[in-house]
């Protein structure tokens, strides 16, 4: 076994490669067992660098990285490798294939190969004996170095290409039959398919996977940084079996196809444990299939990296840390309410404090919170859910969303009786949110007896910063935008996207928030009781010091963080 305890410090370096893999965080002792395991029981066992690749549970690149430690080599950046051979002596593509192998500079004085397995001698040796020349070992990556050697020596295909060969054509005649779909769906090439589909979203960051059929095509898109982009697709005869095979994943009913059905996938990518919520919808020409991709250790639970500035932080701390009462989040579908939530939750999870959610669905588990999903279908509903909660004796009870009037007056009755709530509105701004309340027919005496605070809040991209390129903007920017008020004298100057390898050419890695947090104060409460319009209440608001999302937003855009085009994209008020 490759117990911790039984690896000796001499031993080769792809034994010890699960110690390196797990100080650093990328294995996990449960994942390192489950690999001695199945090594174990192989006949020949296969290099544990690849084998961890191969189960999903450490990335190529960590691993690669790693072993690339570990064997004092460097790793081929994927620019390196070249379009076309890079040797003058002939080397058969069989043998690149077999020996995940390919060269990627020759001289006069040595060849620079990249291997997936850098400690194969035999490798090494037959390319010096063929070459007349020593070489020299880099450590590469195998989805680089075959696509590499498609690209030299075979017909250009892609790696979706390379697995549609596989795939017999003309299957569109099992779409009618749930046995003959069931089979094609679980055949190899279909389940490569789908999981090379997964597999792509995740090394882009994509946060969801648009499975979409057509007339005369299926259509594949990702959403990054919350931005759709087209992605290559499967070829229409193939759309059953792939939204079949994803419906197995998901365990849902592929005979029905005329209702819309949710469903979970639980799976582990490229060393990350993913769960993928899965929709389907019925279409004119298929079902439409959107997978959800939450990933638990991309979430960063930190209201700074969320996009808190010092100031709101402190009042939002400030806030949080109130016995009693309600604190709401706000804004439209995507724009990372949730996240805000969970990392309030996150604050407060102390062992004095009992937190209990109920939410539609649980999106990420948080240890020591009681998370409660809710079930229309059985009579569960947030009110329901709600009504049971409070005689468990919580500190802090958060619900996903106040969608009607019963949900909320039980929320204010829970804020009122020394809880603290937490929860979600779909409004524009924090001021709208108030009245948005009291249009649902809570009293206004209740709300101004409750709600502690709102936050509202949108999701710009973040500037590449390797890329990103300084300018100065026109004097009719400034004018129109504001950007003198809030630069307040000093001198302005912008960034825009510029595009590089490591943002995919897109300018941008990543999102943040743009929020604004208003607090309650007398002023704004005497405003409430008498009912006045959102815009006086956000007049109060301003002159007591709150920064609207706008203003965060060209802040935001001065210091570099994302660029004018977005701020104005995501909040729509210059």
């Amino acid at each position: 076994m490759l117990d911790q305890r039984e690896v000796r410090p001499d031993a080769p370096p792809d034994e010890r490669l699960p110690d390196l893999l797990v100080a650093r965080g990328k294995l996990r002792e449960l994942d390192r067992a489950r690999v001695a395991r199945i090594r174990d029981g192989q006949e020949n066992p296969e290099p544990l660098s690849r084998l961890v690749v191969k189960l999903g549970v450490v990335s190529e690149r960590d691993a690669a990285e790693a072993l690339a430690d570990l064997l004092g080599l460097r790793v081929v950046a994927s620019s390196d490798y070249p379009d076309v051979s890079a040797l003058s002596t002939p080397v058969s593509a069989r043998f690149l294939r077999e020996n995940l192998v390919v060269p990627v500079a020759e001289d006069d004085e040595k060849v620079v190969l990249a291997m997936a397995d850098p400690q194969d001698d035999y490798v090494a040796s037959a390319f010096a004996v063929a070459c007349g020349r020593p070489v020299e070992r880099r450590v590469g990556l195998s989805s680089e170095i075959e696509a590499a050697i498609e690209r030299i020596h075979g017909a250009g295909k892609s790696r979706m290409g390379q697995i549609l060969e596989q795939v017999a054509t003309g299957e569109a005649a099992a779409e009618q039959d749930v046995e003959q779909l069931k089979d094609l769906a679980s055949e190899a090439p279909v389940i490569r398919l789908v999981s090379l589909l997964i597999r792509r979203a995740t090394e882009i960051g994509a946060s969801d996977i648009h499975i979409e059929p057509f007339a005369s095509r299926l259509k594949v898109r990702y959403r990054v940084d919350g931005v759709l982009q087209d992605a290559e697709a499967p070829p229409a005869h193939l759309t059953a079996a792939v939204i079949s095979r994803v419906k197995i994943m998901a365990n849902l009913n592929i005979a029905e196809r005329r209702l819309p059905q949710d469903g979970r996938i639980r799976l582990s990518v490229q060393g990350k444990e993913l769960d993928l919520r899965v929709s389907t919808v019925p279409t004119l020409h298929g079902e439409s299939v959107v997978l959800r991709l939450l990933n638990q250790d991309s979430v960063a639970l930190d209201l700074g990296a969320l996009g808190f500035a010092d100031a709101e932080l402190s009042r939002f701390a400030d806030v949080l840390a109130l016995p009693h009462g309600m604190v709401l989040v706000t804004g439209p579908t995507g724009s990372g309410k949730t996240t805000t939530l969970y990392t309030a939750v996150s604050r407060l999870n102390t062992a004095q404090r009992k937190i209990i959610t109920v939410e539609d669905p649980v999106e990420y588990e948080i240890e020591g919170v009681n998370q409660i999903p809710v079930r229309p279908a059985i009579g569960l509903t947030f009110a329901g859910a709600l009504r049971s909660i409070v005689r468990q004796d919580p500190d802090v009870i958060l619900v996903g969303e106040m969608r009607d009037l019963e949900t909320a007056r039980i929320c204010v009755q829970s804020a009122l009786t020394g809880h603290l709530v937490l929860s979600t509105l779909h409004t524009n701004d924090a001021a709208s949110s108030v009245t948005r309340l009291l249009e649902m027919g809570v009293e206004d005496y209740l709300l101004t007896s409750t709600v502690n605070a709102v936050v509202a809040q949108r999701l710009v991209r973040v500037l590449c910063d390797r890329c990103r390129a300084r300018y100065e903007p026109l004097s009719e920017t400034l004018r129109r935008t504001g950007l003198e008020r809030v630069a307040e004298g000093d001198p302005v100057a912008l960034f825009r996207p510029s595009g590089c390898p490591a943002c995919n050419g897109t300018g941008y890695r990543g999102r943040t928030a743009v929020l604004e947090l208003m607090a309650m104060s007398d002023r704004i409460r005497r405003l409430v009781l008498s009912h006045a319009q959102a815009t006086e209440i956000q007049r109060a608001a301003r002159e007591e010091g709150m920064r609207t999302m706008y203003e965060d937003g060209l802040r935001k855009a001065l210091a570099g963080v994302t660029s004018i085009e977005e701020v104005l994209r995501v909040t729509c008020e210059a």
